[in-house]
């Protein structure tokens, strides 16, 4: 069955490769988008129920913006990329991978919080140019550090291989001398460090969600701030209702892709191999949707 599973994985991450060359996700986004703004249209509806204080409005309002978070995820960007291939390229614990997903989609809800308070009360700014900062500037620079973060697990991988190769080479060694030649697969599978973690939720939150700008924007100018805020908060939910699924079928992939050659000699290389395929296809797509956004 785990076999089954690792093959069907896979056959989605190819199948995945495949819509990105071939245009299909740029059909997705553009379907992504119509829904939006039918949670848009949702939105506006359930904020002026809101503010005529009528029953149920308030929930209606976050039911709104919760689900228009999670259509909003399923179009390019919110860090799925990162994630996923974090989730594959190293050895995390399922429950931390989902800790970081979590608190990167929260991220972007404080960020957009601070734009907008900080754009309206100091700047003076509009929905148009508040929007523009993040399209504009934010966007390509999260899309940016995600590459970086990608050529650096690229890197981490290559790094593994050239201790894992020597150990190869020094097996009969090793069994003399006592001495290990190269790091193991649970030294190679090491849970990331909080450094990681902090780098990993930065480069996701640094752009914001353009559908939490619009909220907190009409909440503002409508005097019902706090409403708005919380809304932004029930997209992040939202958002990371996805990112985290992304990031577990990663982990799990990368699991069962492993556990066939959890006693092979050879264990270590595997392992240093998907974390550099993994992290060349960050760098890919993330390379991929900077390009989009310049």
């Amino acid at each position: 069955m785990r076999r089954v599973l690792t093959l069907a994985g896979i056959a989605v991450l190819i199948g995945l490769l495949a819509m990105w060359w071939s245009g299909s996700f740029d059909r997705l986004a553009y379907w992504v988008a119509g829904q939006q703004r039918a949670f848009q249209n949702a939105i506006a509806s359930a904020l002026r129920a809101a503010r005529a204080e009528q029953p149920g409005a308030v929930f209606a309002l976050l039911s709104a913006c919760f689900a228009y978070g999670l259509a909003h995820a399923a179009g390019p960007g919110h860090g799925k990329v990162l994630i996923g291939g974090y989730g594959m390229a190293r050895g995390v614990p399922l429950l931390w991978l989902s800790l970081i997903a979590l608190a990167s989609s929260l991220g972007q809800a404080v960020t957009a919080v601070a734009l907008v308070y900080t754009g309206v009360t100091l700047l003076n700014l509009g929905r148009e140019a508040m929007v523009g900062v993040t399209e504009d500037i934010m966007a390509p620079v999260s899309y940016a550090a995600i590459a970086l973060i990608g050529g650096w697990l690229v890197w981490r991988g290559l790094g593994h291989l050239r201790p894992v190769s020597a150990h190869d080479q020094e097996v009969a060694a090793c069994a003399s001398c006592g001495y290990a030649h190269g790091p193991t697969i649970a030294e190679v599978e090491k849970a990331g460090t909080l450094r990681e973690a902090l780098l990993l939720i930065a480069g996701i939150a640094v752009r914001p969600c353009t559908g939490a700008l619009f909220v907190l924007i009409i909440t503002w100018q409508m005097r019902i701030g706090a409403l708005g805020v919380a809304g932004a908060f029930a997209m992040a939910l939202g958002t990371a209702a996805v990112t985290i699924a992304v990031g577990l079928g990663a982990g799990t992939l990368r699991g069962g892709v492993l556990a066939g050659f959890a006693k092979s000699p050879r264990a270590a290389m595997l392992a240093a191999m998907v974390e550099i395929l993994a992290g060349g296809i960050v760098v890919m797509l993330a390379v991929g949707l900077l390009f989009r956004a310049l």
